[in-house]
């Protein structure tokens, strides 16, 4: 920075009013134009076709509302509290509001004060002095800064919501699975318990000389290998009960009373998709940081532009410290104005470090954008897909069900071997185990919606 002219003690006014003449007339030459991305991103969300609408479909305010159990509500204000990385969420929410009070401390004077004490020979000299400095925001560079520190707090504000809805919907689709890996573990017992009722049937028939060894072994194989799966789908559970402590932040491990069937899950409605954008938190805090980065650009640019500062300075001197305390203080008031000549490019290279960062955070939003229609589209055609799947599979299970008994049937008759008789036990099994996969599925996939439409939990 290089001084291109004061003025001690307001000497010469008429030569300070020239010179902020000619500094504006130069701000004015310096700032570019600025880009409008408000509106490049209303054009973008204008292009969003309305979403499909199926009959089901309900209005609701939160995710809670698509789910009501008090128990869940339980798990997600335990979240709300324990969550580690919910929390450093939090806290960085904080150190972004105090990072708002260092910033906003450049728009005040400051103060400083020093004394000093000076020997010779017999002589004691004792000195003070007060400064008080000013910086005069005259092209609103403090101002676009503190503006942008304001951003930075609005963004973390909606970072901090979406770190919260996200977690909740996680939390529900834990809970969904615990009822459905629990509704495996039932449907596997079942499975086990007919094929050692039928290994039994089989081993008293080869005793009395019916059947043969191969019968037996087949009927063996079958158990061992249903016992294997249950013992797959208890780890399952208790593997599901541990992450659903992990986003609880539960250290000990907590009794989950979740219910013995699937509870009703309400099918969001899919409003507009301006309606929508606006409810997505993710969405929100993009665009507050392209606002902030703006800001920041604008920034950048004033740094080329000259400063004013105001100094006043109170100085006194005596033979004792007392009488050094400002006692009969000679005061000056200095302004200073200071502008960069020629610093190798840097300030220059700033500004284009801070278009291109202002623009990365526009894509990062369309990118978001792109994202949340996608997520919206997914999730309604996999509801519509999840139904017409839950619906073949209901009828397949209904046609296996009458297919085993017409084989347990042959098979006491001797029409139809073991191996078809098992096979036609396994494929009853495996329907309902895929029914219970296609009801959570179902499930999990309207929370998906919900959270891809914005709705969220209450802050």
């Amino acid at each position: 920075m290089a001084v291109i002219g004061s003025c001690q003690q307001y000497k010469n006014p008429v030569w300070g009013l020239v010179s902020l003449m000619l500094l504006t007339l130069n701000g004015c030459s310096v700032m570019p134009e600025r880009t409008n991305y408000q509106a490049q991103i209303i054009e973008e969300q204008s292009t969003v076709e309305a979403w499909q609408q199926i009959s089901e479909m309900q209005s609701a305010s939160t995710l809670t509302d698509l789910l009501d159990s008090p128990a869940l509500q339980t798990l997600i204000e335990q979240a709300r509290v324990n969550h580690p990385g919910l929390q450093q969420t939090l806290l960085t929410l904080q150190i972004r509001q105090v990072q708002l009070r260092q910033t906003q401390a450049d728009q005040r004077p400051q103060v400083s004060v020093s004394s000093s004490h000076e020997r010779q020979s017999s002589d004691n000299s004792f000195s003070s002095q007060l400064n008080v400095g000013w910086q005069l925001d005259l092209w609103g560079k403090i101002a676009d800064s503190v503006s942008a520190a304001e951003l930075d707090i609005v963004e973390q504000q909606w970072l901090y919501q979406s770190a919260m809805d996200t977690l909740a919907a996680e939390i529900m689709r834990a809970w969904l699975n615990l009822i459905a890996l629990q509704h495996s573990i039932e449907i596997e017992q079942q499975r086990l318990t007919d094929f050692e009722q039928t290994e039994l049937f089989i081993a008293q028939r080869y005793r009395n000389g019916l059947g043969t060894l191969e019968d037996v072994d087949s009927a063996r194989t079958s158990v061992a290998s249903s016992r294997a799966r249950l013992v797959a789908a208890k780890e399952d559970l208790q593997r599901q009960q541990n992450d659903l402590r992990l986003l609880t932040g539960q250290i000990v491990p907590v009794e989950l009373l979740t219910p013995t069937d699937y509870p009703e899950v309400v099918l969001p409605l899919a409003g507009l998709p301006t309606q929508t954008m606006a409810r997505r938190p993710d969405l929100q805090a993009a665009f507050a940081a392209i606002q902030a980065n703006d800001l920041r650009s604008q920034v950048a640019y004033k740094d080329l532009l000259p400063e004013l500062n105001l100094q006043l300075l109170l100085n006194d001197s005596a033979s004792n410290a007392r009488g050094a305390l400002f006692a009969a203080p000679a005061w000056s008031i200095l302004t200073q104005l200071t502008a960069p000549l020629y610093q190798g490019g840097r300030l220059r290279a700033a500004t284009e470090i801070a278009e291109l960062q202002t623009e990365q955070s526009y894509q990062a939003y369309r990118e978001l954008l792109l994202s949340a229609v996608v997520e919206v589209d997914q999730a309604i055609s996999q509801e519509q897909s999840l139904a017409l799947q839950y619906q073949h599979i209901s009828t397949a299970l209904q046609s296996a069900e009458r297919n085993l008994l017409n084989y347990q049937q042959r098979y006491r008759n001797g029409l139809a071997t073991i191996l078809e008789l098992l096979s036609v036990q396994q494929q009853r099994y495996d329907l309902q185990a895929q029914l219970n996969t296609l009801a959570y599925q179902r499930l999990a996939n309207r929370i998906d919606l919900g959270l891809a439409l914005g709705l969220g939990v209450e802050a």
